[in-house]
């Protein structure tokens, strides 16, 4: 039969339910294609003698299939194959297998997917004693005192200790992560049809807050050190470009870091354009190679074009929800008054032991303990993916960061979203590369495991499984 649907199909799945596995047959063949956009189904009596069922097993079947968006009833013609939106709807399953996995089940499980640092190497005590210090000093100020800007000591810790006192504190906003950084960004500078420019891939939290604001984007595939700056010239010539949105450090999901030339180049066009420079600043903190040397777009601006965002949350305790940004003078108000319209303010307690964490010193030990446990668990994982998919993927490697991003090679058959789907199966989480494409068929070939959340004896057992699947 045309629809490659084999009649031992029940046989090879005995004791599942009938339309079930009729179902997900169906799916994978047409997501794979096999079935096209558009193309008729057989008929539910053809279908239902060929696989020796009966009618409703067939009808039950097509319903599920039309519930998931995978096929549409015509009446009086049939039923016909619905080509989904995959991007759109591989964002829900992914965050619905996580959300179930994460609810109950994420001990059973090798957990390639996390994106910040673990718990376990956080020294919990100390940030109690920190907390109940704040709450002594303090008082109830400190549970009930709100600034819209954020907390003065804090601003005044990150301008001194992270900036040298070459960013006023008066300039630093405090937002409840990168997150709502992004987005508070884009509803003060971006209307609807304003072109953005990102980097493809780029992170999906970005692409859905920029999408949001029904802007115009526009990708440049990343290079070994940044993006092809002659190719973002070649748009700026021929579109009015309202920013530019990069994360300089280990991006995510490419893990590529800009070098000082290019980062220079893009300033020298934004002034020239006259567009602004969003620079998401990821993971920075977490440099294991010592070639690279950081500089962040910020710290080389001289015109004022970088609206600069930095979250705690993915390098220090997720729980907190804490970030800052830094918006040039030309935004300030509007993203000021932005973020005091989407949650008043961030938390003062959490902000307060914060400040006095940083200023006791704590955060750069933190960090300096963190870089030498990570970079050796860096180094193993990249031994492990070298070892055992060494002749089925490519990959950069990044010098730090927590995670590597793999191409699959062309002669493995398994694309990255049949290849979660299978590893789920196997007790292995990935994040396919589909998610970081605004056509999400381009990152079909990639696949991102994170490392950070995974101990050595997973992370070389989540990998030989990967390795089984990769056929």
């Amino acid at each position: 039969m045309k629809f490659l649907l084999n009649k031992y199909l029940m046989n090879l799945n005995r004791g599942k339910i009938k339309y079930l596995v009729i179902e997900e047959h169906i799916k994978k063949l047409i997501d794979k294609s096999n079935i096209k956009d558009g193309e008729k189904l057989p008929s539910i009596r053809k279908l239902a003698q060929f696989l020796g069922v009966n009618n409703i097993t067939i009808v039950n079947a097509y319903k599920r299939l039309q519930s998931e968006g995978y096929a549409l009833q015509k009446m009086g013609s049939g039923t016909y194959a619905k080509k989904r939106d995959i991007n759109r709807n591989l964002n829900r399953e992914y965050s619905r297998v996580l959300k179930k996995i994460f609810s109950s089940e994420i001990r059973c499980y090798i957990d390639f997917t996390g994106e910040t640092s673990s718990g376990e190497f956080f020294q919990i005590n100390l940030f109690k004693d920190v907390l109940n210090e704040v709450l002594d000093r303090d008082g109830s100020s400190a549970l009930i005192y709100q600034e819209p800007l954020g907390y003065e000591g804090l601003r005044k810790s990150i301008s001194d200790i992270f900036w040298n006192n070459s960013v006023n504190a008066e300039n630093i906003l405090i937002v409840s992560g990168a997150q709502q950084g992004i987005d508070v960004v884009s509803k003060s500078i971006l209307n609807t049809n304003d072109t953005v420019i990102v980097e493809k891939p780029t992170y999906s939290g970005a692409l859905s807050v920029f999408k949001s604001r029904k802007a115009e984007i526009v990708e440049i595939p990343v290079e070994k050190n940044g993006v092809d700056v002659d190719k973002i010239e070649k748009i700026l010539q021929k579109n009015n470009v309202k920013c530019f949105y990069t994360m300089s450090y280990f991006q995510n999901p490419s893990g590529i870091s800009y070098n000082d030339d290019k980062k220079r180049r893009i300033l020298r066009l934004a002034e020239i354009y006259d567009f602004y420079i969003i620079e998401d600043d990821y993971l920075s903190e977490l440099i294991y190679d010592s070639n690279i040397k950081y500089n962040s777009f910020k710290s080389l601006d001289q015109c004022d074009r970088v609206i600069y965002i930095k979250s705690f949350s993915k390098i220090f305790l997720p729980g907190i929800r804490i970030g800052y940004l830094i918006p040039p003078r030309k935004f300030r108000e509007n993203i000021q008054n932005s973020k005091i319209n989407t949650d008043i303010a961030t938390s003062s307690l959490m902000q307060r032991a914060l400040d006095l964490y940083i200023r006791k010193g704590m955060w750069k030990d933190y960090i300096s303990e963190l870089n030498v446990k990570y970079k050796d668990i860096y180094i193993y994982t990249e031994m492990c993916i070298s070892k055992y998919l060494g002749d089925k993927v490519d990959f950069i490697k990044p010098g730090g960061g927590l995670h590597f991003y793999l191409r699959i090679k062309e002669n493995i058959q398994i694309d990255s979203i049949s290849l979660f789907r299978e590893a789920i199966g196997r007790g292995v989480l990935i994040t396919p590369g589909s998610l970081y494409y605004k056509n999400p068929l381009e990152g079909k070939r990639y696949f991102k495991i994170g490392f950070s959340h995974v101990n050595k004896e997973d992370i070389e057992n989540g990998i030989k499984i990967l390795n089984e699947l990769m056929i």
